[in-house]
Formats: C-alpha cells, sequence, structure tokens
C-alpha cells in the first residue's frame, strides 16, 4: 500500500539514535494531510534504507480529524524518541511541531499550492 501517493507532508522532523546493533539510526517523524481531511502522524526508522521508501500502514502512530490530536501524538513521540536518544548519547536540538507550522501551509494547500515549498 503506497501512503505517499494518499497524503502530503506538512512537517516533518529528524533525529537520530541508536540501534540494538550500535550502529546509528535515523528517526523521521512527519505530520501529513490525508484525503478526507484526516491528520495522520507517522514515524519511520531509517526510511531511506527500505526497499520501498513509502511510508507502510504500520508506521503510522496517529490518524485523525483534529490537529491538536495530531501535534499531540507527533510532539510525544518526538520527546519519547529524544529522550531515548539521549539515554544512548545522542542528543540533538530538535523542536517540537507547532500548530502554527501547520496553519500556514494547510492554507497554501487549501488554495491549491503546494504546502511544502
Amino acid at each position: 500500500m503506497k501512503q505517499a501517493s494518499e497524503g502530503m507532508r506538512f512537517a516533518e522532523r529528524v533525529l537520530h539514535g541508536v540501534g540494538d546493533d550500535g550502529v546509528r539510526q535515523e528517526i523521521v517523524i512527519w505530520i501529513e494531510r490525508r484525503p478526507g481531511a484526516v491528520w495522520g502522524v507517522g514515524r519511520a526508522i531509517n526510511p531511506n534504507n527500505r526497499a520501498v521508501p513509502e511510508p507502510r500502514p504500520d508506521d503510522y502512530v496517529f490518524e485523525g480529524y483534529e490537529l491538536g490530536d495530531a501535534l499531540e501524538a507527533a510532539n510525544a513521540a518526538l520527546r519519547d524518541d529524544l529522550a531515548v536518544s539521549r539515554t544512548e548519547g545522542v542528543s540533538e536540538p530538535v523542536s517540537e511541531f507547532s500548530d502554527d507550522e501547520l496553519l500556514r501551509p494547510l492554507e497554501r494547500w487549501f488554495f491549491g499550492h503546494p504546502p511544502l515549498p
């Protein structure tokens, strides 16, 4: 199932951690707008290393209609991953998602422009 064709990413964060094998990992968390006015929050580890880089159904940690709920889910996932990364010795500044960050591209998308330049 190709999720990339179904939704448009409005915001994303990339952070790093260490896997069970001791190898550095890239963690991507994103918020997208899906058909039917649904917000989706996804989280993937090393998506660029996948044979098919598009999100899989099990990458999604939230799907729902409320922007506030999507922000809460995305920021909770981000905080959790940052906390784990710190315990692994990886500390990096990654800002939380904000509603203003999503409202601007939502307005652009609503008027027929791409959400991300």
